[in-house]
């Protein structure tokens, strides 16, 4: 199984290969995403992990609040996509 995390407050030039990199170092991280605004193609300063089920306890606890490039990011189990709206 695996466990979406949402990380926020992100530098604005973080890439997404760059976040797989730093997560991976706290646990097995299977995907990483940076959203980004349709129309102009720039980071909107979050985005997603995907981690092992196991690691993202330890991940959550290991790097929410911590810095990214001079950022205090937030990491956390991402919600489920509301549609509705």
């Amino acid at each position: 199984m695996v466990t979406t995390l949402y990380v926020g407050n992100l530098p604005w030039a973080t890439k997404a290969d760059e976040l797989k990199d730093v997560f991976s170092g706290y646990g097995d991280v299977q995907d990483s995403r940076i959203i980004t605004d349709r129309n102009t193609g720039r980071s909107r300063g979050f985005g997603f992990v995907e981690v092992g089920e196991g690691d993202a306890e330890k991940i959550i606890a290991a790097l929410n609040g911590s810095e990214l490039e001079g950022r205090v990011i937030t990491v956390s189990e991402a919600k489920p996509r509301n549609d509705d709206a």
